[in-house]
């Protein structure tokens, strides 16, 4: 018996097969083996055609039965993770009107900062926890005000993994917390947000049916199954945004809990009992997986664009050419803490939002020609981006997150001893390092659906732990290292 998870990514399309009874992983496989393109028609757009995604859902799976022999008769449930803040316009035969406007496209953000201007900044925070911002909301205003005659055609808009979801079951439905990350769900009603609703003259005859996010939301038709391999029947039983889906993936499930990410840009997703936003909008709020009326659970999205991206840099432009992260670690590992003095903000990747928007570029400080060597700089690199993460989580905690343990996956920057004992050590919490991807994830919710699981927290309990990181005493050499680096960060937010 097995479950069927799926992540569609703007670069890449990922399938796993899941053993119900172990939660072990058969198979991953990804499509197409180069990043998807995406679009740019105009500066600062950003689309893709959904039927790209649906032709990689359709390779992907194919190619997983194939690998694996497995009976698709054995598959009992399919789950969905996808790129969040995109847009899907279909018509009444479920034809895509346009390509899919999707979450690094910036067009519709003057129209979100004058619907937060006009309808006000304290309503739209508490009732949606958020500024409409640039997301699926506002670029649908874009639609309307830029293509009229597409927008009277539409029947329904979506989300990328509602569109998925279509093409299994041939119904068009989504989640709260799809509509959430949209910016169209008021959490002091429960129901989609009339506020936003009216003022940006949507119908709501064009929003899809809503359907809990671990729900019998289709059966794959028989359509569907001569694409992908699969036998009709099998439930899509789950779909959710990448980020909530990633921490669903690593058990962040109750408050307290906190799923990080360090790749390009480094994510810190934590769980709270209760709506709760940030008056300052550097981070957004949105429903997650297991979120209720009854039992609030809201996912703290806070995204540091500076992470990832300035230790590749690094190796790229400082580091000898050939020359790998474990050995880039292996010198770190060689400095103290705090790389004697050299000090680095990794903020050279746009504008930041946990900063306000501002924009202080990246930054060396105290660069000394007769003490640092590329050792130090490596250091400094990791401990850069280990700060920004700390103070980023300064900023949920007084959210009211009680930060109890930090769970990441095992292919990012926490894979460096030196960045995540860093950040235990700042933000005195364990962090867990845990073999599993969202697809995976995916998959295992869908079997609470269809009842394999009694809940999301058994469906997640037998996932690997490979490493763990404690908060250990060094008399404050990360505070003191913290405390000069943050000194320098005020110093470019005051010449911003």
């Amino acid at each position: 018996m097995y479950l069927l998870g799926y992540d569609i990514g703007s670069s890449s399309i990922k399938a796993a097969l899941v053993d119900a009874e172990t939660g072990a992983a058969v198979a991953i496989i990804q499509s197409p083996d180069k990043e998807m393109p995406i679009q740019a028609v105009q500066p600062n757009w950003a689309e893709q055609h959904p039927s790209v995604w649906w032709e990689h859902v359709c390779l992907a799976t194919q190619q997983l039965i194939q690998q694996t022999g497995i009976n698709p008769e054995t598959i009992k449930g399919i789950g969905i993770s996808y790129q969040m803040h995109g847009l899907v316009l279909v018509d009444k035969q479920q034809q895509v009107l346009r390509p899919a406007i999707i979450w690094c496209d910036s067009r519709a953000v003057k129209i979100g900062a004058s619907a937060f201007d006009d309808l006000g900044e304290e309503r739209c925070l508490s009732q949606l926890l958020n500024s409409p911002g640039n997301f699926t909301a506002s670029k649908l205003r874009w639609v309307k005000e830029n293509e009229p005659e597409l927008y009277e055609r539409m029947h329904k808009f979506m989300l990328p993994g509602d569109y998925i979801a279509m093409r299994f079951t041939g119904e068009i439905v989504t989640t709260p917390s799809g509509l959430s990350e949209g910016i169209l769900w008021d959490f002091s009603k429960n129901e989609v947000s009339q506020l936003v609703m009216d003022y940006y003259g949507f119908a709501m005859e064009n929003v899809p049916t809503v359907a809990p996010t671990c729900s019998i939301q289709g059966v794959l038709t028989l359509e569907a199954a001569k694409a992908t391999g699969l036998t009709p029947g099998i439930p899509v039983a789950y779909r959710a945004g990448d980020q909530p889906n990633n921490a669903l993936s690593l058990n962040v499930l109750q408050p307290g809990e906190v799923a990080a990410t360090g790749g390009t840009s480094g994510v810190v997703y934590g769980v709270v009992d209760r709506p709760a936003y940030d008056p300052l909008s550097r981070v957004n709020g949105f429903a997650h997986v297991n979120h209720s009326a009854d039992n609030p659970r809201i996912g703290i999205l806070l995204c540091i664009n500076g992470a990832g991206i300035q230790y590749s840099w690094a190796r790229n432009q400082v580091a000898p050419e050939q020359m790998s992260y474990p050995e880039m670690e292996k010198l770190a590992a060689n400095v103290p803490v705090g790389a004697d003095g050299l000090r680095i903000l990794p903020f050279g990747n746009g504008a930041e939002r946990m900063l306000g928007n501002k924009e202080t570029g990246a930054r060396i400080n105290n660069l000394q020609f007769n003490r640092h060597e590329r050792s130090h700089f490596y250091r400094a690199a990791l401990e850069g981006v280990a700060f920004s993460f700390a103070y980023g989580i300064k900023i949920l905690r007084e959210m009211g997150l009680s930060l109890q343990v930090m769970r990441v996956g095992n292919d990012n920057l926490f894979q460096s001893s030196i960045f995540s004992s860093t950040i235990s050590n700042l933000v005195h919490s364990r962090i867990e390092i845990i073999e599993t991807t969202g697809a995976i994830g995916a998959a295992k919710a869908a079997g609470v659906a269809t009842g394999i699981y009694a809940s999301l927290t058994e469906a997640m309990s037998g996932s690997k732990t490979l490493k763990i990181y404690e908060p250990t005493p060094q008399n404050g050499i990360y505070e003191k290292a913290y405390a000069l680096w943050e000194q320098d960060l005020s110093k470019a937010l005051a010449m911003e």
